[in-house]
Parts: structure tokens; C-alpha cells; sequence
């Protein structure tokens, strides 16, 4: 169909036209949504199958292309991440259909669907676009959407948190804007391919991508940078919850990369890469360590992710050298991967927790395994994937990492990933400790509906499935690669 020639325009549009319907007809609001979630799905799946046969695909808005209109840009790495928003985001989607706390806050429900439609909508847009100033546009409307989507609650803690959230965000929006108004200032243009063309190493490059990279590493909460995450995705609705931590961290991330390889690759250092990676090892420890020790499920899951997003900057060291690069590229791809369908499916499953318990002290969980089978299975098999045990994908991306790291005789960032898979050891099983306790729980259950825990159980079902399922993804990540590929997965 020719529509399919065309769906890159269509992943925004349906989101957009989606959150204007909800917002509208609000008596229809799940059926709406999940039309939509079913819609960008089917988009998304078109235009894997256009980048897989034809290569990285780019589109002119209107007809008007750069440096005057406005260019989509499709490759192996945006369309991965469409697919993992699409993937999330559909499971998230169900699960907020049958939200039963929404029930018990009209306030919230009637704008969780036009938020979180606009949410996916944005999302979309950074994933697709090629320049940095509409990068900048819709970082700002995915920090707006999300900070309105913590505090949806209205409750003390979420309203703080995102009055938290929102500063940091915008303190980091400025940062990135101005890095922006440098680089025009300097070559003006903001494609980010001629921008890639023309930038050679020197002050203003470096200027540029400092500012821009602070900006980013506040919005994607790397340590020390992490302050503003745990209140923010402990104490939203849990769908939020879900969409935050797989997905809307990892835009800045995806941002921060399509620089660093795209438009600076003549203005980056060895140094500059090792203070990342250096970053990213204490965000392992520290996020680990307080995952271990804090006494509420959601916050400790919203820990993991403080500790889990650092194994994602190892790939600016691993990739110093051409030797190990394509592996190490491979390797923190499929973690952003598996760690967004893990971490989605976790959250979920604290979130049912929480809610049947109706609270989420982990002391409290004894004996749940028998009343949440289904959900005590996600929160495991997902735990399976963040821990990088066999055969899940979060075990072959690790692996991927582990190998750039020896190839590269780099030893400190290896035991790092090992150390990391323990610590997430550590805190899963504290965890399964008490649901798997024998230990009658003088806690009162409220029923909980299925649809708040079967979307959790099939997300995990997929972080397992990858790592049975690599020729595909693996494909797809090779399409546009900044270096050339080679295979070291076992």
C-alpha cells in the first residue's frame, strides 16, 4: 500500500490525532487509545520492513527538505528504538486501560490518555528527526508531557517530584539550546548530516558539545546527575511509571549518540569518552547499592534504573577502539533493547503490587507469589534479563560489552559489567526473598484485574524471546552503523 511508502509522517500523526480525540471524546477514551497503539504499531512494523530491504530511508515534510523544511531520517538505530516505543508503549497502553488507580481518580484518568498519546507522539519525532533544533523542539514537549504525567496523582510526593522533574528539565533544555545557537552560529545550518560534513575539531565544536551533552546527561539522569529520577518514577501513576523508565530516559541518550558519532566524531576525545564510561561505572555502583538498600519496591526499581542506564555510556570508551567498536556498538544497542522491555515489564509488576497491597514496602510482600502468580513470574523473568543471565537479551548485550571490553584490554569496565550483574542479583532476589516466603501475610489483597498483569508477563516474555531472536535486531542495528560490523555474540 502506498501509505507504507510514507508511515515515518504517519508515527506522529496518529499519536497527535489520538491525543486530540481522547482529550475530546473522553467517554471513548480507551477504545481510541487502543486504536491508536494499534495503529503506530502497524506503522512502525512498515517501516522496519522499508529499512530492512531498502536501507536508512529520509523524508522531506511537505516536499521541502533541508536546509530550509524539515527532514525525517530512518536508520537502523532510529527505527530500533520506534520499534521499542512501540512495543512498550502498546503494553503500556493496555495496561492503562484497565489502571484500576485511575478509578479512584477521575482527575487523573481523563488526561492520562491525551498526556501519554502526546508523550508517544514526541517520542516519535526525536527518534525521526534529522536536525538538532527540532531534536531540541521535541525534547521539550516529551519533558513537558512527562512532568504533567508524574503529577497526575495530585498527591504531595508526585507534585513535588515533578516540580523537581520540570526544573532539571528545562536547566537542561537551556543548556542543549545553547549548544544549538553555537553550532548555527558557527556553520549555519542544523542538519545534522551537514552538520557532520562541515564540524572539524577545534573551540566552538567542543563549546557546543559540552553544552549540549550537560543538557543531556541531566535529562537522561546519569550519576551524579541522577537526584530528580527515583522521586519521579517512584511516585508516578505505574503506567507512567513504565513509559518513563523504558523509554523516556533513553530519548536523551539516543540524542547524546547521534552527536557524538554524527555531527562530532572529528571533535570528540579519548578523555571526554572515558569520563562517560567513568560516569556511567559509579551510576552502576551507586544505583545498585541503594537498590539494595531502600525499604520501597518502586523506588528500588526506579534505582535499577539509575544503575542499569550506565552500562548504556560504556559504549563511548568501548568504542575508542575500531578493533572492538562494532561489538561494543551492537552491545549497548541491545541493551537500550532489553533493558526497555525489562524495566516496562518491572514497573508494571511493582505497580500491581502496589496496588493489591496497597502499599509497596518489600517487607510486605511475603507470600504474594500465591495471590500474583502471573505478575510475581514478569517481575522474575524480567529481573532475569536485568541480572544478564542466560538466555535473555539483557545476557547477550552484556556479553557484547564484556567482550569490546577484553578485546580492548579495557579490564576496569569488564569488571564493572560483572559486578554491576551482581549487584542486580543482589536486589532482585532480596526481592523474591519475601514473595516466595512461606509466611502467612496478615495483609489485606485487593482483587486486581487482568489487564494489570498480563502486559507486564509478555513484555518480560519478550526481553526473554531476544535473546532466542538476534538476526533480526542485530540486522537492523548494522543499517546505518557509524563503524563497520562484525558479529561477537555467542
Amino acid at each position: 500500500m502506498a501509505i507504507f511508502n510514507h508511515s515515518a509522517p504517519w508515527l506522529m500523526v496518529l499519536p497527535l490525532t489520538g491525543a486530540l480525540l481522547t482529550f475530546i471524546l473522553y467517554r471513548y477514551q480507551n477504545l481510541i487509545g487502543l486504536m491508536t497503539a494499534i495503529g503506530i504499531l502497524w506503522a512502525v512494523i512498515a517501516l522496519t520492513q522499508q529499512v530492512l530491504t531498502e536501507g536508512p530511508q529520509r523524508y522531506s515534510i511537505g516536499g521541502w527538505g533541508a536546509p530550509l523544511g524539515i527532514d525525517l531520517y530512518a536508520d537502523g538505530l532510529s527505527t530500533l528504538m520506534l520499534l521499542l516505543t512501540a512495543a512498550v508503549g502498546f503494553f503500556v497502553s493496555f495496561y492503562g486501560m484497565g489502571y484500576a488507580g485511575f478509578r479512584q481518580r477521575n482527575h487523573g484518568s481523563d488526561y492520562f490518555w491525551p498526556l501519554w498519546l502526546f508523550l508517544w507522539a514526541a517520542l516519535n519525532g526525536l527518534f525521526l528527526t534529522a536536525d538538532i533544533f527540532n531534536a531540541y523542539v521535541t525534547l521539550e514537549l516529551i519533558g513537558l508531557a512527562s512532568v504533567a504525567l508524574v503529577g497526575l496523582s495530585g498527591q504531595a510526593p508526585a507534585l513535588n517530584a515533578a516540580m523537581r522533574y520540570l526544573l532539571v528539565g528545562l536547566l537542561g533544555s537551556l543548556f542543549y539550546l545553547l549548544g544549538v545557537g553555537l553550532l548555527y552560529a558557527g556553520y549555519h545550518t542544523v542538519d545534522m548530516a551537514s552538520l557532520g560534513q562541515a564540524v572539524q575539531a577545534g573551540p566552538l565544536p567542543r563549546a557546543a558539545l559540552t553544552l549540549m551533552g550537560v543538557g543531556l546527561l541531566l535529562k537522561t539522569a546519569l550519576f551524579p546527575l541522577h537526584f530528580w529520577l527515583p522521586p519521579a518514577h517512584a511516585n508516578a501513576p505505574t503506567p507512567v511509571s513504565s513509559a518513563l523508565s523504558a523509554l523516556v530516559v533513553k530519548a536523551p541518550f539516543y540524542l547524546l549518540l547521534r552527536l557524538w558519532f554524527t555531527v562530532f566524531p572529528d571533535s570528540t576525545t579519548g578523555a571526554a569518552a572515558n569520563l562517560l564510561g567513568l560516569l556511567g561505572a559509579f551510576a552502576i555502583l551507586w544505583g545498585s547499592i541503594q537498590a539494595l538498600q531502600t525499604p520501597r519496591l518502586k523506588l528500588l526499581v526506579a534505582y535499577s534504573t539509575v544503575a542499569q542506564l550506565g552500562y548504556l555510556f560504556l559504549v563511548f570508551p568501548l568504542t575508542q577502539n575500531s578493533m572492538a567498536a562494532s561489538t561494543a556498538w551492537s552491545g549497548a544497542l541491545y541493551y537500550t533493547l532489553a533493558h526497555g522491555l525489562a524495566k516496562g515489564s518491572m514497573f508494571l509488576a511493582a505497580g500491581t503490587l502496589l496496588y493489591a497491597l496497597q502499599q509497596d514496602r518489600i517487607q510486605a510482600l511475603n507470600g504474594i507469589s500465591r495471590r500474583l502468580p502471573v505478575t510475581v513470574f514478569a517481575f522474575g523473568l524480567a529481573g532475569v534479563s536485568l541480572m544478564g543471565l542466560p538466555p535473555s537479551a539483557g545476557f547477550l548485550a552484556k556479553w557484547s560489552l564484556l567482550t569490546a571490553a577484553i578485546a580492548n584490554g579495557q579490564w576496569g569496565w569488564a569488571i564493572i559489567i560483572v559486578l554491576g550483574g551482581l549487584l542486580a542479583a543482589g536486589y532482585v532476589f532480596r526481592v523474591l526473598s519475601y514473595v516466595f516466603m512461606q509466611a502467612p501475610s496478615k495483609a489485606h489483597y485487593r482483587p486486581v484485574p487482568w489487564l494489570m498483569e498480563w502486559p507486564a508477563l509478555l513484555l518480560a516474555l519478550m526481553a526473554i524471546c531476544l535473546g532466542f531472536i538476534t538476526q533480526t535486531p542485530l540486522t537492523l542495528i548494522e543499517i546505518g552503523a557509524p563503524m563497520s560490523y562484525q558479529y561477537l555474540l555467542p
